[in-house]
C-alpha cells in the first residue's frame, strides 16, 4: 500500500456564517466541524495531516493542537491555491493525498477508507468520492460515458438539461497521486469571475493529458453535507445527533424520545440506563448502567456511577456515586462528590464539596467547600457560608451529624461525629463530638404588645 497523506481545508472564513470566529471551529455535537474531519481522517492512519489555515489562525491551531501539521494561506484565493501552501511538505512525497475540506463534519472514517482503496486499487491518478443526491441542484454533476468512466465533472450553470438530472454528484474530496497532484497545481489558471484557483480544475488537467480519473460513489449522501451558513449548521447537528442516539440504542440506553435528547460526541452510557426528552448530555460525560435521567436535565462533563437517579437537574463537572440521587431542580457545581446513596433533593446546590455515604439534603440548602462525612441529616435552608468577602474557607462536619434548618455554617469550622445543629442556629466555632449547638438569640414574649400599637384601637382591625 503506497503512503497516505491528508490535507484539510480550513483557511476559509465562512462569511456566510456571519460570526466573529473561523467557520470551521463552529461545533456538531460538541465538537468543533475541523475537529470532526481531524478524527475520521486520523482513523485512516495517513503518513502526513496538514491542515491549511489562514494567516493567523491561531484559534484553529489551539483546537487542534499537535495532531497536525499546519500551512498558511496567507490570501484567500481558491482551494488549488490553498492545496499549494502544502508543497513544502507534501510537494516530494510519492503516495497518495486526500484533499477534503475542514467544513465537512459528517464523513466517517469507513468512507474514507472505502476511498482509498478504491483509488489504490484503480490505480487512478485522481479518485473524485461522489454520491447519489436525491435533489442535485446546486452541486456539480459527475459525467460518466457508456463505459462508466468519468468524462467530466459540470457545474449547475454549465450543466445540459440533460446533464442537470444526473443525480450523481461531486461532494468535493478527492485522493490524488501526490506528485501528479502538485505538477498540475502549478497549471491551474484562475481565468474565472472571481480569479480564484479551483482545485476541481485538476481533475480537467489530468484528462487533457489521458492520466486515469476515476469516482467512488459513497453510499450516504447525508456524509457529504458541506456546512456554509447557520441552517446547514443546525441540520448537520441533527444528522450528527440522529447518529449518535442510534449508537447508544443500539448498546442497550433507552430513549424515549431521541429527537429530543440531546448527546454530544464522547459521551459514554451503559446499557440499561433510561433518558426522558429534553436532555442534554455535554461531552465528557460518563454514565454507568441503570441509571435514569428525567426530562429538563443537564449534564457537563459529569460523571454518574450505576443505579443514579437525576430529576430535572444540572450537574457539572461533578461525580455522583452509585445509587445516589438528586432534584428535582437541584444543581452540582464543578468538583462535588456525591457519595453512595446519597439523597439531595429539589432546590440544592454543592459546590466544590463531598457528601459521604447516606447523607440526606432534602431541600432548599446550600454546601460549598466542605468534607462531610457519612449519615448526616441536613434540614431544610442549611447553609455553608464559605465566602468572607476576599477568601474561600472550608468547612468538615463528621458521621452521624444532624444539622437542623435554617442553619448557618460559618467557615471555617469542625462538627464532629454525632453532633448537633439547632434549627435556626449561626455556629462559628467549633462543635465537639456528642455536643449540642445552639447559636441563636434566645426568645422572649412581650405581653401584651399589641394593645401598645395605634392600630389597636382602629376599628378595621379588631
Amino acid at each position: 500500500m503506497a503512503n497516505r497523506f491528508t490535507v484539510i481545508l480550513a483557511a476559509g472564513k465562512g462569511t456566510r456564517m456571519k460570526s466573529q470566529y473561523y467557520k470551521v471551529l463552529h461545533p456538531v455535537c460538541g465538537r468543533s466541524m475541523v475537529e470532526h474531519v481531524l478524527t475520521q481522517v486520523e482513523h485512516v492512519a495517513p503518513a502526513k495531516i496538514i491542515t491549511v489555515i489562514a494567516a493567523g489562525a491561531k484559534q484553529v491551531q489551539e483546537v487542534l493542537g499537535k495532531r497536525t501539521e499546519y500551512v498558511e494561506q496567507k490570501e484567500q484565493l481558491g482551494t488549488a491555491h490553498a492545496v499549494l501552501q502544502a508543497e513544502k511538505l507534501l510537494g516530494h512525497s510519492s503516495g497518495t493525498t486526500l484533499v477534503m475540506s475542514g467544513d465537512t463534519p459528517l464523513f466517517t472514517a469507513a468512507t474514507l477508507e472505502k476511498l482509498f482503496t478504491y483509488h489504490e486499487q484503480q490505480h487512478a491518478q485522481a479518485t473524485i468520492l461522489t454520491a447519489q443526491a436525491p435533489n442535485p441542484f446546486g452541486y456539480g454533476r459527475v459525467v460518466r460515458n457508456a463505459q462508466g468512466q468519468v468524462e467530466k465533472i459540470v457545474e449547475q450553470k454549465d450543466a445540459t438539461a440533460v446533464e442537470q438530472k444526473i443525480q450523481e454528484i461531486n461532494t468535493g474530496v478527492y485522493c490524488f497521486d501526490n506528485q501528479k497532484l502538485f505538477e498540475y497545481l502549478h497549471q491551474v489558471k484562475n481565468d474565472n469571475a472571481q480569479k480564484e484557483y479551483y482545485l476541481p480544475d485538476v481533475i480537467g488537467l489530468m484528462q487533457q493529458h489521458q492520466d486515469r480519473v476515476c469516482a467512488y460513489q459513497m453510499d450516504n449522501f447525508d456524509e457529504s453535507m458541506g456546512v456554509n451558513d447557520r441552517a446547514a449548521l443546525a441540520q448537520a447537528n441533527k444528522i450528527m445527533q440522529a447518529r449518535i442516539n442510534q449508537f447508544h440504542l443500539q448498546n442497550g440506553v433507552t430513549l424515549f424520545d431521541p429527537e429530543h435528547t440531546w448527546i454530544d460526541v464522547d459521551v459514554q452510557i451503559g446499557a440499561d440506563t433510561v433518558i426522558e426528552p429534553n436532555v442534554v448530555i455535554k461531552t465528557g460525560s460518563k454514565i454507568g448502567r441503570n441509571c435514569y435521567i428525567s426530562s429538563g436535565s443537564r449534564l457537563v462533563k459529569a460523571t454518574l456511577e450505576d443505579d443514579v437517579k437525576v430529576t430535572s437537574s444540572t450537574i457539572e463537572e461533578a461525580i455522583m456515586h452509585q445509587g445516589s440521587n438528586i432534584g428535582p431542580n437541584s444543581h452540582l457545581r464543578p468538583q462535588a462528590d456525591i457519595g453512595p446513596q446519597v439523597h439531595i433533593g429539589n432546590f440544592c446546590e454543592v459546590k466544590n464539596a463531598v457528601i459521604g455515604a447516606r447523607t440526606k439534603m432534602g431541600h432548599l440548602s446550600y454546601v460549598g467547600d466542605a468534607t462531610l462525612g457519612s449519615d448526616i441529616n441536613i434540614g431544610c435552608g442549611v447553609v455553608f457560608v464559605n465566602f468572607d468577602g476576599q477568601k474561600k474557607w472550608h468547612t468538615d462536619v463528621g458521621d452521624h451529624a444532624f444539622i437542623g434548618s435554617n442553619a448557618n455554617i460559618v467557615a471555617p469550622v469542625k462538627i464532629k461525629d454525632h453532633a448537633f445543629i439547632a434549627a435556626g442556629s449561626t455556629i462559628t466555632s467549633d462543635v465537639p463530638q456528642h455536643t449540642l449547638a445552639i447559636g441563636r438569640a434566645r426568645q422572649v414574649n412581650k405581653d401584651n404588645y399589641w394593645s401598645k400599637l395605634p392600630l389597636a384601637n382602629d376599628p378595621e382591625w379588631q
